[in-house]
């Protein structure tokens, strides 16, 4: 999330500055260089006459070893991964591989001109390319402790694109410290506050309230309001409120009569950018996105949270709380941020108190949980973990007739007081029909994850089934 608002503030103001000083003859302050030593102190870039310090622009904002810049025609479709690093991993050791704290996916098309920003959340449990299941927040740290190719962003990169199943370009990293001074710089930003919430500033100790209303915050303010998990809906609220942080942050920079601030403050926002942000797009690149930026309509910019109705929670077979996702949902999702905004007059209407925005596409789609258990095939492995004599098999005829396959049925290997499952294989529909059939909470529900297994899910019979069940 923190990338993006940099990436925002960056392709703005800019922007700004650029597309003036090439329209207007406009002599902008001049810039540090985002890479040292390309660009020569004093040197302005002269009005629509390209130079050679002007070929510096070129330049990523990147570190040896990370992706490298891809070309991009200013027309195609493009997505930029923008994370923000988990402060407990690095604040003993600043070099010292990272888990990523959040994700958000940004999408924009030019010819259309519309855009959108997918929040994924950090207990997402996935495949990550070349290592086994785990949380997404994990993918960067895999990246750069391994030292693969791209490092830690080039891994989640590839873990984002191959759960989302499309093609992500471009990566923002943003470090925490130069998103605060330059939310300063801005002279802090205007948010609605929903809720009581006690905030933390990072690396300090103690806490503090924020109370419900608008409220100007300063950068460490704002930077602990968006990264707080401890309110209603957790994680999913957490990402709610970035984005809308975001938006905030966009507007404040579009105002009218912020324009002399920003060009009388771009030199030390762009200090900032240089020293705190890491990506592969070229400074070329993000002044063209920044035409994008300010040009685009709000209405067209969608966005879309993954939430507690595209996922199942669980926990992992070491007790790790993790969301599994529900594959046909998060496609809707996807599609959501992807495919372009039907006009205002033929929107489907919001539904109220919905956690997320509900467009038609979505309320076209019925998803039927029998018929998607179905689907799935998953092979059910049933154990009697009680003392009842029969009850396996009983209970794999009792499935079988719901519509689910039953592959095994034995004993357990000891009693159990209450029924568990135990999944091997990523079959979320089987597993939520299964729960919702015994009344299992997500609490009994562990990830023992193995390609190879004979079998999908098994079902552990405990007393409490034995003493409350629907067999005939």
């Amino acid at each position: 999330m923190v990338g993006l608002a940099v990436l925002i503030i960056a392709t703005v103001v800019v922007g700004i500055i650029v597309v003036r000083n090439l329209v207007a003859s406009w002599n902008a302050p001049v810039l540090p260089a985002a890479v040292p030593g390309t660009v020569k102190s004093g040197t302005a870039i002269p009005a629509n006459k390209p130079t050679e310090d002007s070929k510096a622009y070129s330049a990523p904002l990147q570190s040896k070893g990370m992706p490298t810049a891809q070309p991009w025609d200013g027309n195609s479709r493009i997505s930029v991964l923008v994370m923000g690093l988990d402060y407990r991993d690095w604040q003993d050791n600043p070099d010292a591989p990272s888990r990523t704290d959040s994700m958000m996916l940004f999408t924009i098309d030019p010819v259309n001109k519309t855009a959108g920003m997918l929040s994924i959340p950090r207990d997402l449990w996935v495949q990550i390319p070349g290592f086994d299941y785990a949380k997404i927040n994990q993918a960067y740290f895999l990246g750069a402790a391994n030292k693969l190719p791209g490092g830690g962003p080039g891994l989640a990169m590839k873990t984002v694109g191959q759960v989302l199943n499309v093609p992500i370009q471009y990566y923002a990293q943003i470090d925490f410290d130069a998103f605060a001074k330059m939310i300063d710089e801005l002279g802090g930003i205007d948010v609605y506050v929903h809720q009581t919430m006690r905030v933390s500033l990072v690396g300090k100790a103690g806490s503090f309230e924020l109370k419900p209303g608008v409220q100007t915050l300063d950068g460490p303010t704002l930077l602990a309001y968006v990264r707080n998990r401890y309110t209603d809906g957790n994680d999913f609220a957490r990402s709610q409120r970035q984005q809308e942080v975001i938006m905030d942050i966009r507007d404040e920079v579009l105002q009218f009569n912020m324009l002399p601030t920003l060009i009388a403050k771009a030199p030390a926002l762009y200090q900032e950018l240089a020293g705190g942000i890491h990506t592969n797009l070229t400074l070329d690149q993000i002044i063209r996105l920044a035409i994008l930026a300010e040009s685009l309509d709000k209405t067209n910019i969608q966005k879309v949270v993954i939430d507690s109705n595209d996922v199942m929670a669980t926990y992992s077979s070491d007790g790790q709380a993790i969301l599994i996702p529900i594959p046909d949902r998060i496609r809707i999702r996807r599609d959501e941020v992807f495919a372009n905004p039907a006009p205002a007059a033929q929107a489907a209407p919001t539904v109220p108190n919905a956690p997320t925005a509900s467009s038609a596409q979505e309320t076209q789609v019925s998803v039927d949980p029998v018929k998607m258990m179905k689907s799935e095939k998953a092979r059910i492995a049933v154990r009697n973990g009680t003392a009842q004599s029969g009850l396996a098999t009983n209970t794999a005829d009792y499935f079988t007739k719901q519509g689910l396959d039953v592959v095994e049925q034995s004993n357990a290997d000891q009693s159990y007081e209450t029924s568990l499952i135990y999944v091997y294989t990523n079959e979320p529909y089987t597993v939520q029909y299964l729960a919702d059939l015994m009344k299992i909470p997500n609490s009994r529900i562990f990830n023992k994850f193995s390609p190879d297994s004979k079998f999908d899910v098994e079902v552990i019979l405990g007393i409490d089934w034995a003493y409350k069940n629907p067999l005939p």
